[in-house]
């Protein structure tokens, strides 16, 4: 446990705070937990209690994440920890994000740049939940990894803040980001909303970063080609038109609150590909 760099007191008479990692922007009370589960109001103070405590921990080839792009061919130290600022109804590790009790082994910054040294990484990904939860936790890993030569991969939902990104996005190297719908989709399935995330991407793309966008297409929610090719026009606006940023179309399968859906038809993701080809240079169908 730690205390959080990005929040502010609202009100020091009743000890509630704000917090500003994440475009939630919590009002957390004394004792409360903002939407993430791992942010906590103790005595007008706002702590990280997953700080220093990954719960899954890999050595897993860098197209996974999935980038293709990033240092392709090369293993990268990929962990997460508890908690999650969405509610995503499919959510693939929901017994991590959506768990409720703190969990994890205790593993400080140095021990994790150094495991990764040892494997052979030549990267170390925030990954398996999401990492603007544990932001602080992040920036003291990403600052020693920079300096023993790793590279720093952010593998996001990009529902942070101007604030978050501007602590952070001087140690990342690459992202790959998740565009999952349109606003009805966020509030349907995410529990969020598109903005943040829209205004996240374009910060990272004018900030220098690599990006790789992800969508997973889930039948009867954003499998409509028009919705798909909405999401690859604003990819390929962000280049103007160029189409330099590659594009992952990712299959569903049953999972968590959708486990009554069918898998996604690889008819419509191909017809997907082929219609993103029109805006970009690489489209990539995952999951078949």
């Amino acid at each position: 446990m730690k205390e959080c760099a990005l929040y502010t007191v609202e009100n020091s008479a009743e000890k509630s705070v704000r917090c500003s990692a994440c475009a939630h922007r919590c009002l957390i009370n004394d004792n409360g937990r903002g939407v993430c589960g791992v942010r906590q109001n103790k005595d007008g103070k706002l702590f990280l209690l997953v700080y220093g405590m990954p719960v899954s921990v890999h050595a897993d080839p860098i197209e996974k994440k999935p980038l293709y792009h990033f240092m392709p061919g090369t293993l990268t130290y990929s962990f997460g920890t508890i908690g999650c600022n969405f509610r995503c109804a499919f959510c693939q590790n929901y017994d991590i994000s959506q768990a409720k009790r703190i969990a994890g082994k205790e593993m400080s910054p140095e021990e994790i740049v150094l495991n990764a040294l040892k494997l052979g990484c030549k990267s170390i990904s925030y990954t398996y939940n999401e990492p603007t939860i544990f932001i602080e936790f992040v920036k003291d890993v990403a600052v020693l990894a920079r300096a023993k030569g790793l590279k720093n991969i952010l593998v996001t939902n990009g529902y942070m803040t101007v604030e978050c990104f501007e602590f952070i996005h001087k140690y990342i190297d690459a992202m790959n980001i998740d565009l999952k719908g349109d606003e009805a989709y966020y509030k349907k399935l995410c529990g969020a909303s598109l903005k943040p995330v829209q205004e996240t991407i374009k910060r990272a793309y004018l900030a220098g970063i690599h990006i790789e966008i992800t969508t997973l297409v889930v039948p009867g929610e954003n499998d409509r080609i028009e919705q798909l090719e909405r999401i690859a026009k604003f990819i390929a606006s962000l280049d103007k038109g160029k189409g330099n940023i590659p594009w992952h179309i990712s299959r569903f399968f049953p999972m968590y609150k959708l486990e009554n859906k069918n898998p996604t038809d690889v008819r419509i993701l191909r017809e997907a590909e082929k219609m993103g080809k029109n805006y970009l240079k690489n489209v990539h169908v995952g999951n078949v």
